[in-house]
């Protein structure tokens, strides 16, 4: 089977769909015990769907064997005409991940990110999201000063984008 991932709708049924089992494993981790159903309703709310469409973001869902599985989304930090664009949502289903889905889905968006104008890629994650740090790592992203805060925020991976072949 193949990976897909392709730029959709962020409140598209299957973006939505995503993006919940994203804030549910996400949310769950942190506290420790499954997160509830209005848990992850209240978490959701504060999602920037305005702003993961061209000219200051894009969202992407990733398909294994045609069957949504992966999402993530790029934001400049700026707004347009920023160099600097940060990764959000990233999320590959527990069930794929071994699949090659993390490294496609990080493809597509730093293609996304480059085609926005940006030169730089960073992020935020937690230091017990370690699948996603390990991906991060193996995928060119170094460990880099902070440059946001809040809870969730622990450690930080920054990229330049020179190496990005297959701009838009």
């Amino acid at each position: 089977m193949n990976w897909t991932v392709r730029p959709e709708s962020f409140a598209a049924p299957e973006a939505t769909r995503l993006r919940r089992d994203y804030y549910a494993e996400v949310a769950s981790r942190y506290w420790r015990r499954p997160a509830t159903e209005a848990e992850i309703d209240e978490g959701l709310a504060d999602d920037p769907p305005d702003e993961l469409t061209s000219p200051t973001g894009e969202f992407v869902v990733g398909r294994y064997g045609g069957v949504p599985q992966s999402c993530g989304g790029v934001l400049l930090l700026a707004g347009p005409g920023s160099r600097t664009a940060e990764l959000t949502r990233v999320y590959v289903r527990p069930a794929v991940r071994g699949t090659g889905g993390g490294r496609a889905l990080l493809a597509a968006l730093e293609e996304a990110a480059h085609g926005l104008g940006a030169t730089r890629i960073v992020l935020d994650t937690r230091l017990d999201l370690v699948e996603a740090r390990g991906l991060y790592t193996a995928c060119g992203y170094d460990e880099i000063p902070a440059y946001n805060e809040g809870p969730y925020r622990e450690i930080w991976f920054g990229k330049d984008l020179k190496d990005v072949t297959n701009p838009r």
